[in-house]
């Protein structure tokens, strides 16, 4: 396996893979800075009394607590229980949706793919279809996490798409949610020992998955080339990242965890015996 491969694998992970984090004991740290909280207490106090509308008070601090998170880095965000539960649904691959694989583009949500016997493919969906509007609400400038999270919800509740297919006028379709039981892995023969491995993001069993599908494609005859395709991939659970790059890896670190508490300082390495481990990736 090549230094340039190991890297390529490795980068793979570190870009996508995505950490629970637990509550923790915290690490003796320097006393609250008084002069800034001072601050924020006037804002807040500000706000409530000179607001042009009322906004209570639990808005306030759960908008603040936002903000301090969203402040520190891209990947890093408050979610109050009922988009941690989402988060949880998603790494499991069921949740209440419509089926539909998106993307975004120019500002708007595109479908890359509706899901084989869902609500989105039964209302006749297709690939490249811009969705405008969620329940008249305008996608523009909304990001494809609101979109998808807009998107969700109880299986059995209604919810209207305003979409734009070509050059064509924008027309509305109606669906109602129901149950999404999404494969992580799909996989396709292109031509023979030459084939197509698509990852829509890393749930907890996407690792079984891929090792599953790479042995039933070699069962097909000697796997000379494999096209990965990794497109509009949010990330997803760590360690199925970690087994995915393992299994074209026979050596060497995967990919390490560093913070501030001993306990999140962890070292993935690969294992020998992968079934894949000489096969060229693109």
């Amino acid at each position: 396996m090549t230094a340039v491969r190991k890297l390529a694998m490795t980068s793979l992970v570190l870009a996508l893979g995505i950490l629970p984090v637990q509550a923790q004991e915290r690490e003796t740290a320097a006393p609250l800075p008084l002069n800034e909280l001072r601050t924020f207490t006037e804002v807040l106090e500000r706000i409530r009394t000179s607001y042009v509308e009322p906004v209570d008070d639990a808005t306030l601090l759960e908008n603040a607590i936002r903000g301090m998170l969203e402040g520190l880095d891209p990947h890093s965000a408050y979610l109050e229980p009922e988009a941690f539960q989402g988060l949880q649904d998603t790494t499991t691959g069921q949740f209440g949706g419509l089926g539909l694989e998106v993307g975004q583009e120019d500002g708007f949500i595109k479908v890359i793919s509706p899901i084989d016997d869902t609500p989105a493919s039964r209302a006749g969906i297709e690939p490249g279809d811009l969705i405008v509007k969620i329940d008249d609400h305008p996608v523009k400038g909304m990001s494809l996490m609101d979109a998808v999270e807009q998107m969700r919800g109880a299986p059995g509740s209604k919810i209207t798409l305003t979409l734009v297919r070509g050059a064509g006028r924008p027309f509305d379709v109606q669906l109602e949610r129901a149950v999404i039981k999404v494969r992580s892995v799909r996989t396709e023969t292109l031509e023979p020992g030459y084939a197509y491995l698509r990852i829509t993001q890393f749930q907890n069993n996407t690792g079984d998955e891929v090792r599953r599908s790479l042995v039933s494609l070699n069962e097909k005859g000697e796997l000379k080339g494999l096209v990965m395709d990794l497109r509009n991939n949010p990330g997803g659970v760590l360690q199925s990242a970690v087994e995915v790059a393992d299994a074209f890896l026979t050596e060497g670190l995967i990919v390490y965890t560093k913070g501030r508490l001993a306990n999140t300082e962890l070292r993935f390495n690969a294992t020998a015996g992968n079934p894949s481990a000489d096969v060229p990736v693109v």
